[in-house]
């Protein structure tokens, strides 16, 4: 359906209603109905589009999501336990966080001080 919505036959079609709604504007002595009609349809494919667009944006997500899980669970030394981050609880996601701008903040005092700040240092999540 996003596919179908997005492509430019779509958007031609939509610009099209829109050039012969408005010539029949004389026609119809520009009226409330005359207008009514595309407020309507307008509202009508707005309100649905709202739901084709989050379907659209929660598929991306999660396949995203999916990719990234298993980039950590093919890398090396890195946590399992963030696979599923996105289901810990606020409190736990900001002790996570937390830590990382600890290590962010240490390796900019490393460059700083004329050091590398590349590598994998440890990160104690528990």
């Amino acid at each position: 359906m996003s596919q179908w919505a997005g492509s430019p036959v779509i958007f031609f079609t939509a610009v099209l209603i829109i050039v012969v709604w408005l010539l029949t504007g004389k026609y119809f002595d520009y009226s409330d109905t005359w207008q009514l009609w595309v407020n309507t349809g307008t509202t009508v494919i707005t309100f649905l589009m709202v739901f084709v667009i989050q379907h659209t944006q929660n598929r991306e997500s999660n396949a995203i999501q999916l990719k990234l899980d298993e980039l950590i669970r093919a890398t090396e030394g890195a946590h399992t336990v963030l696979l599923d981050i996105e289901e810990m609880s606020e409190k736990e996601l900001l002790e996570i966080q937390n830590r990382y701008h600890d290590l962010a903040a240490k390796a900019r005092l490393r460059l700083r001080q004329g050091h590398s700040d590349t590598g994998s240092p440890d990160v104690k999540l528990h």
